[in-house]
This record gives C-alpha cells, structure tokens and sequence, in this order.
C-alpha cells in the first residue's frame, strides 16, 4: 500500500458521506446493535439507551476471523459486556452471540426481540457509522415491514480516521461496506439503492490505489 494521500481521504470523505445516513434518532419498540471491529458501538447503544430511547437491546456477533484476536469470546459478548459497564442494565442487553455477517444480525436479532410473541414495531439499529447504509438496506430486505432508524456514534470522518491503529484498513474496511451495497442487491441480500456517479468514481480511484482487500470477490 502507498502512503495515504490528501485525494486518498477526500475519496473515503465522499464514501464516509454516502454511507453514513444522518437520520434522525426518536424513541424505537427496541433496539438492534450489529457487531463489527468498532466496540464503539457499545458506546453508542449505552448513550441512546440513557436518552430513553428504547426498553431493550439485542448485541448481535459471533467469533469471527477479522475481530477474533480483538474479541475472543464473539463480538456480541464484548460488546454487551461493554455496554452494561457503561449502564445499561444486564436485564435490557440481550445476547445474540452467533451471527456471521449482515444479514444474520438481522435475522437472528430479531428472532431473540421478538421471542415469545413479543411485537416489534420499530427497530433503533446501530452500528459503526459507515456500515450504516449497509445495514439499512440488508434490514429492509430482512425485515421489510418494521419502522427502522439507522444510528452511530456521532463522529465526523477526520476524527474518526485519526482514532483508528489502521487508517488504510479503515479505508478498506470502508470501501468493501460501499462495494456490498452496490452489489448484494443483485444477490437478493439487500434492496436497490442509489449510488451517486461522484460516489462510484471516488470508489474507482481508491480501488486504483490499492484500498481493495476488503472487496468482494470476483
């Protein structure tokens, strides 16, 4: 990999800026915390949770290969342990412990919200800030029917890049999030979005400098 340049970074803004949906946060039946390598997720779920903006949260992520030595015991069980440090109670944070991608976050999290006949309306789902598109469009293809709100810690892109170890592989990471959603609708696993041209021509360039490993095969 070259040294980051300033074009580098203004193309992971413009990806940062596309994938990161700025909704508005309001009170939800429940909420749905994704797994990843971004404990700040847990962060995030205890500073709505204290905002009074839902009863109960489901921590989603199994054991996997890329946060293994990060999270040992599963993305789900970090990340609840975390959050329930930062207050929420043990009682709200539930565990969903084996999901291994997107589209099982979704499924089996809301399996565990809505056990025992439990009616789920509207979903707070919360994740690292530049999967938020991604998990937008898995859950409208899991879940078509719930009232769903996409939220993050709220950080802009220069200091979220400087608190990583790994400021390419944050732009890597960043640019297979923005590679799933222009192709797993075409896989049945997300619906169809819009992707601007200037947002597709600053994924080109990055994937001309090297930002690829994270890339879908093929």
């Amino acid at each position: 990999m070259n040294p980051i340049t300033d074009a580098d970074r203004d193309g992971a803004r413009i990806l940062w800026d596309f994938n990161v949906l700025k909704q508005p946060v309001r009170p939800c039946s429940a909420a749905l915390a994704l797994g990843g390598c971004d404990i700040g997720v847990a962060a995030a779920a205890a500073d709505l949770y204290r905002a009074g903006l839902f009863p109960t949260v489901v921590f989603s992520g199994g054991i996997m290969p890329a946060t293994r030595g990060r999270f040992p015991r599963g993305e789900a069980v970090h990340f609840r342990e975390r959050a329930i440090a930062l207050g929420i109670p043990e009682n709200v944070a539930l565990l969903e412990p084996h999901a291994t991608n997107t589209g099982e976050n979704i499924s089996f999290g809301r399996k565990v919200l809505t056990h025992g006949g439990t009616v789920v309306r509207s979903v707070l789902l919360i994740s690292m800030p530049y999967m938020q598109r991604r998990a937008y469009a898995t859950c409208r293809k899991q879940w078509p029917d719930v009232d769903l709100v996409c939220a993050s810690q709220p950080v802009t892109f220069d200091d979220y890049a400087k608190a990583q170890d790994d400021e390419a592989e944050f732009i890597a990471m960043m640019m297979g999030d923005t590679h799933r959603v222009m192709e797993y609708p075409h896989r049945g696993f997300a619906i169809e979005q819009e992707v601007p041209e200037h947002v597709r021509d600053a994924f080109e360039r990055l994937r001309k400098r090297g930002y690829d490993t994270w890339l879908l095969p093929g």
